[in-house]
């Protein structure tokens, strides 16, 4: 999903566009890997008598499965944004119903980010934004946590993100 440059305000850049990482997706990959093979097992068990009404049974089964477990996680993980400008984070995710929220730089008192044993092996972190005011904005899956949190930090404390 191409971020649209209208929603910026004006003298507003951004420094940063992501998703979620891939790894948010990996439990969605065993689940099609696993039904297609649950799907190829019960086509070749169908005794020939009961064809083909349980072969387009089975067949339907898989489509169901398919769309709920494996498109629906895709298409929410196409449609879910993290972007960083030089004023303010906005988040947007949805595929029909959109949700965003907007949180501004100068209110962010304190960035930190966690990242598990597998977060680090694949490149990736929990990033918490925290303000005086509100909860904390907590982004999961962040691709190179690390440096977006430094990014973020530069950004609020310089007001201009470090140059590479």
């Amino acid at each position: 999903m191409a971020f649209r440059k209208d929603i910026l305000s004006r003298d507003e850049q951004v420094v940063m566009h992501l998703r979620t990482h891939i790894k948010s997706l990996i439990g969605v990959i065993l689940i099609l890997f696993l039904a297609s093979a649950l799907l190829g097992i019960g086509l070749a068990l169908i005794p020939e008598q009961y064809k083909p009404w349980t072969t387009w049974v089975l067949l339907g089964l898989y489509l169901i499965a398919i769309i709920w477990f494996v498109l629906k996680p895709w298409l929410l993980w196409l449609s879910a944004t993290y972007t960083v400008t030089n004023r303010r984070i906005i988040t947007r995710k949805g595929i029909f119903n959109k949700t965003g929220h907007d949180f501004p730089l100068r209110s962010i008192n304190n960035v930190n980010y966690e990242s598990s044993f597998l977060d680090r092996i694949f490149g990736c972190g929990t990033l918490i934004l925290e303000t005086a005011a509100e909860k904390p904005l907590t982004l999961p899956d962040v691709p190179g946590v690390e440096r977006v949190h430094v990014v973020i930090a530069d950004l609020i404390f310089d007001g201009e993100p470090d140059p590479e």
